[in-house]
């Protein structure tokens, strides 16, 4: 039998930690806990997790510090933020600080476990690539092509194309968009978000005009539909 995917759960509310641990077991998942951002420091570089879901909240040192601990120890481990938080500043901050997910509470249990899902089959090295009209994105190797041949973009073009295409069917903020392609400490405006699209539009849409893949969501931002 193959090895389970091992996730470390890190929350200091019992009764969530208790919840989300016995409903990841009952999925298969190998789990291991922490309720303080110390101890969850620990486990997850002496245990190398798949990944980690993580409370922001948390005594000893809150859930961004050990985000940032890891992400500056070179430790790529998913990271599925936790939060009753929700405010948009909240959730760009969390994402450009190396999470790749940010889940509001309250939170339904299925939602929670369909993003785990969403974020390890993004990190697993055997992901299929996504492919829409000629093109496939390679989300492992980032390159993509367009009727078979490479088409080369630029760094930025690249980064939004990836993030986007790694969570189809989800609406993303400019904010989001610009936190997630461009850093949170980046001067541009959110303008700029709305260029890229219509350059990444221009290179792969059929009719830029009538984007069946790169879509405006109005009144909030930007979805990709493969």
């Amino acid at each position: 039998m193959p090895d389970k995917q091992r996730i470390l759960v890190v929350e200091d509310d019992l009764s969530i930690l208790t919840g989300v641990s016995m409903n990841l077991k009952f999925e298969g998942y190998d789990v291991e806990q922490a309720q303080d951002g110390k101890t969850a420091l620990q486990k997850a570089i002496d245990l190398a997790p798949d990944l980690i879901v993580l409370d922001i909240m948390l005594p000893q040192m809150n859930g961004l510090e050990v985000i940032k601990e890891l992400r500056a120890r070179g430790r790529v481990t998913p990271v599925i933020v936790l939060s009753a938080r929700g405010q948009e500043p909240d959730k760009i901050l969390g994402l450009n600080l190396g999470a790749d997910d940010y889940v509001v509470k309250p939170f339904g249990l299925q939602e929670l476990l369909a993003r785990i899902k969403a974020v390890l089959r993004r990190h697993s090295r055997d992901v299929e690539p996504v492919a829409f009209d000629d093109v496939k994105v390679d989300l492992v190797a980032r390159t993509v092509t367009k009727a078979g041949e490479a088409v080369n973009l630029t760094a930025q073009e690249l980064k939004l194309l990836c993030h986007l295409a790694s969570n189809p069917g989800k609406t993303f903020s400019r904010d989001e968009l610009l936190a997630a392609a461009w850093g949170y400490g980046y001067e541009g405006t959110t303008r700029t978000v709305d260029n890229f699209v219509s350059q990444l539009r221009a290179r792969f849409e059929k009719d830029a005009d009538a984007p069946k893949h790169f879509v405006t969501v109005r009144g909030m931002g930007y979805r990709f539909d493969p």
